[in-house]
């Protein structure tokens, strides 16, 4: 766990909830600047978060992190208004807890905070992973489309050249696609 509580006192209390339920403590600090650089160095499973009312500053570093090194970012605010939870979860935070932080209350926070994380991350995941398939379907119609229009080809003949073709030099369909377009590109002097 990366600790971040500007309050001494309260950042003992939440240290020592941490270490009675068997968490190991890998950091500890005083703000969330540069928080990206300190969780790749520190490498925290969970980053716990104790702040009076998070600024805009630091769901800026919120939001660095969960673009750059996602990791379950648990946070404790007194602050409880709609516009800020709301900017917090945009921020990649996993669980905002408004209402103080309670040692008891920390174990199951946890647990319901990463299984979140890990959900999203899966979501993220898959989305990424669609859109690269897209991606990879559009190059193939265009680089299909190239062929039927410059060969002759109907959509099934440019396909199956394109197969052959990517077989022959054992590479993925959409690398051959590329490679379609960027041959059509040189021989139209650029402009496909």
């Amino acid at each position: 766990m990366l600790l971040i509580d500007e309050e001494p006192g309260r950042a003992a209390i939440l240290e020592r909830a941490l270490l009675d339920i068997g968490h190991e403590i890998v950091g500890k600090l005083n703000s969330t600047h540069k928080l990206a650089e300190h969780v790749a160095a520190f490498a925290p499973d969970v980053v716990i978060v104790d702040i009076d009312s998070p600024d805009r500053d630091c769901l800026e570093n919120m939001a660095v992190l969960s673009r750059d090194n996602p990791k379950p970012v648990i946070l404790f605010s007194d602050e409880d208004s709609e516009t800020s939870i709301t900017q917090a979860i945009k921020a990649g935070v996993s669980a905002y807890v408004a209402d103080g932080m309670a040692p008891e209350r920390i174990k199951p926070i946890i647990q319901v905070a990463v299984a979140r994380f890990r959900e999203f991350q899966a979501l993220r995941t898959e989305l990424q992973k669609t859109r690269d398939q897209l991606a990879d379907r559009k190059l193939i119609d265009k680089a299909k489309g190239l062929l039927m229009k410059h060969r002759s080809f109907n959509e099934e003949q440019a396909y199956h050249a394109m197969r052959k073709l990517a077989m022959e030099r054992n590479q993925r369909l959409v690398d051959t696609a590329r490679n379609v377009i960027e041959v059509f590109n040189m021989l139209d002097g650029g402009g496909v």
